[in-house]
């Protein structure tokens, strides 16, 4: 697509083009809820010969003016769709699907899957460049191969789905940030602009080592460079109630300034360390510590001190249940652990879903059995990963973290169905998946007889799927393999490689250090305040303690 935008969309902009847009993101993208949506999509272009049943898709309202404009809009329906065509339910024309990312052609009245490519199809052979995603709302280009903005589409798009949330009561969901008559001002009377270019160094700096912190050093790196966190930060979105000098979000909101002003001097992170010792007693003192305890811990912290970006309950007053915040440590990072244990009696199953901010998976060498799930040592590539033979991969270990586990005789649960103690398997699973997904490779092991640092390298991949440990997908799996299908291809469960920390030496003496991603194919390596560049393969080869994955798509809820 030009700098221009779309010249394909003129094409489309004839006759009644803004009502007939208006109906497809009425009755099929912002229609509500999926009951809603099938209720209204059963009827709306049921039958060409009686215009009476378009009254069907209207829902009943007291409010006469809504209804009005409603049956204003639907009047205006373009008459060559209803001559013609007729959609009888919002699935795929081609597969009957109702999956797979489905779009609606702007033309016609014609569904089709854009993962199949069914769409595709169609618009090749009718020509017909424009495609709405019915999820979304986002207008496809077939010619340009890109989603495309137009503003009198976009003002369209708006428009309808504020409509939608007043009728369903909810009010506006969230408000895209437009500039005031102030901020316009303001941007006239100062024109210098700070372009980000591809070589530009702007978030890159180093961090003092203040005596053995390397291991907050490497994770403050890993948390500046998370996309989400650091636009929360720069927008100055926290409200801060705590007293002055005391709250870790304010610090970090200060340490995200320093990064992004354009100094390169090595920051001196003496305030940050103080108020981890303050809130984090265990971390006190000057010995080296985890990074993946003190990831958590900050984590915590950071969590308990965004008290102002909780949400409220119907009451209005802040809810005290960590599963129902809305901060942005929870949206960002916590994820849905489903633990299923099965009878292995009555075959009932019990389940229980757990928050999580990172997942910690075994490695062969642990004390715990290894399971070699790797397809074979041929070279082959699952997911990204090269399978070399002998390796390890990240794969292996979520295969493991995921497989069904006999719990055995000495760990029998009581079960609901037999109400007696019974012997069980359980299996856990990903029920939602976090923005930022972290991996702690477990390479410390402490037990009583031993202590020791586990070197296994494990491959891990730039771009991960994680489709197969989805709870969703746990049918799909045979003998423990997942079986992939294209009718659960999910973009949405696709992650991107931003961060990695890694440990070098042994238990007792070590130095951590980071790989940071700056650009889409930019990296980084932190060794406290030396930023030196890196390549794809310093990363990939790299032994790995933390992975921090990025999701690729993100969608409002």
């Amino acid at each position: 697509m030009s700098p221009a935008g779309c010249s394909h969309v003129n094409g489309y902009k004839v006759d009644n083009w803004r009502q007939n847009l208006r109906v497809i993101y009425q009755c099929f993208v912002w229609s509500g809820t999926a009951e809603t949506r099938r209720r209204k999509i059963g009827n709306i272009f049921v039958s060409t010969d009686r215009r009476e049943d378009r009254s069907a898709v209207r829902k009943r309202d007291t409010e006469k003016e809504e209804k009005r404009e409603r049956t204003e809009e639907e009047r205006h329906m373009s008459e060559a769709q209803q001559e013609n065509h007729q959609a009888k339910s919002c699935i795929c024309h081609m597969c009957g699907a109702h999956l797979n990312r489905l779009h609606s052609c702007l033309y016609c009245v014609f569904f089709g899957c854009f993962t199949k490519k069914h769409i595709h199809e169609h618009a090749k052979n009718k020509r017909h460049n424009l495609a709405i995603d019915l999820l979304y709302g986002g207008i496809y280009c077939f010619v340009c191969q890109d989603y495309i903005y137009d503003k009198d589409m976009e003002q369209i798009a708006k428009e309808e789905q504020r409509k939608a949330w007043k009728l369903q009561g909810i009010g506006e969901k969230y408000t895209t940030w437009e500039p005031t008559k102030r901020e316009l001002e303001l941007f006239r009377h100062n024109p210098k602009r700070r372009k980000i270019t591809t070589n530009c160094t702007i978030g890159l700096r180093g961090l003092i080592n203040l005596g053995n912190t390397c291991f907050m050093n490497c994770i403050v790196q890993a948390l500046t460079h998370t996309p989400l966190l650091r636009d929360f930060f720069l927008s100055d979105r926290h409200k801060c109630e705590m007293q002055s000098n005391s709250c870790l979000v304010c610090e970090m909101s200060q340490l995200f300034q320093e990064f992004y002003s354009g100094h390169r001097s090595p920051h001196i992170p003496f305030r940050l360390l103080h108020l981890v010792w303050t809130h984090a007693r265990h971390l006190a003192g000057y010995e080296q510590q985890d990074a993946h305890e003190f990831l958590i811990a900050a984590l915590d912290v950071l969590h308990r001190h965004c008290k102002g970006d909780t949400i409220k309950d119907d009451n209005g007053k802040k809810t005290n249940n960590p599963n129902h915040c809305n901060c942005i440590i929870d949206q960002i990072f916590t994820g849905g652990l489903q633990s299923d244990v099965t009878c292995q009696v009555c075959h009932g199953v019990s389940t229980t879903i757990d928050p999580f901010w990172d997942i910690s998976l075994d490695l062969p060498g642990s004390p715990t059995p290894f399971w070699p799930l790797s397809p074979g040592g041929d070279g082959s590539t699952v997911n990204g990963e090269n399978h070399l033979s002998g390796s390890t991969t990240l794969t292996d270990c979520l295969r493991r973290f995921t497989r069904p586990e006999h719990l055995g005789s000495n760990a029998k649960i009581k079960c609901g169905g037999c109400h007696s103690y019974q012997e069980s398997t359980k299996q856990l699973t990903m029920k939602k998946l976090p923005i930022v997904a972290c991996f702690h490779l477990k390479r410390f092991e402490h037990s009583a007889k031993l202590r020791r640092k586990i070197t296994t390298y494990v491959s891990f991949p730039l771009e991960l799927d994680m489709t197969p440990f989805m709870a969703s997908s746990k049918e799909s799996r045979v003998n423990g393999q997942y079986q992939q299908s294209v009718d659960v291809l999910n973009n949405d469960n696709k992650y991107s490689l931003f961060a990695v920390v890694n440990h070098q030496g042994t238990l007792e003496s070590g130095h951590y250090t980071s790989f940071i991603r700056q650009h889409k194919d930019q990296w980084f390596k932190c060794d406290d305040a030396i930023i030196t560049k890196a390549s794809i393969k310093d990363v990939l080869d790299s032994e790995g303690y933390l992975l921090f994955y990025h999701k690729q798509f993100l969608e409002y809820e």
